[in-house]
């Protein structure tokens, strides 16, 4: 098992809020560009892998009880989005890596492929 902070180290990223636990587990990862299967397959508490850098994503984070952002390709969020993510307390992560090898990396540590 992984904590968030240790999911950073693995994909080489950088945390965008640094105010936010990065001690929690990530015991299951999803990845996904298309926020209505985020809504109607991701667990609750999972780690959330997307391309997607939208005001939209984190309101489907909220919804999906999403634990954590990963942001894939060095895609940082514009202002509104780090703002609204502040307020609900969401960890941010970015990465140069592509989903591919993203996942391909987690998927090491992940019982199960998470």
């Amino acid at each position: 098992m992984l904590t968030l902070k240790e999911l950073q180290r693995l994909l080489s990223g950088e945390l965008l809020t640094p105010e936010t636990n990065t001690d929690m587990d990530c015991s299951e990862i999803f990845a996904s560009d298309l926020m209505s299967d985020v809504l109607a397959f991701m667990h609750p508490g999972s780690i959330l892998v997307t391309g997607q850098v939208n005001t939209h994503v984190i309101r489907t984070a909220c919804l999906a009880d999403v634990a954590a952002i990963v942001f894939i390709q060095g895609k940082r969020p514009d202002d509104a989005v780090m703002e609204e993510a502040r307020l609900h307390s969401l960890p941010i992560i970015s990465t140069s890596c592509s989903m591919f090898e993203a996942c391909s990396r987690i998927s090491r540590f992940i019982p199960d492929g998470g």
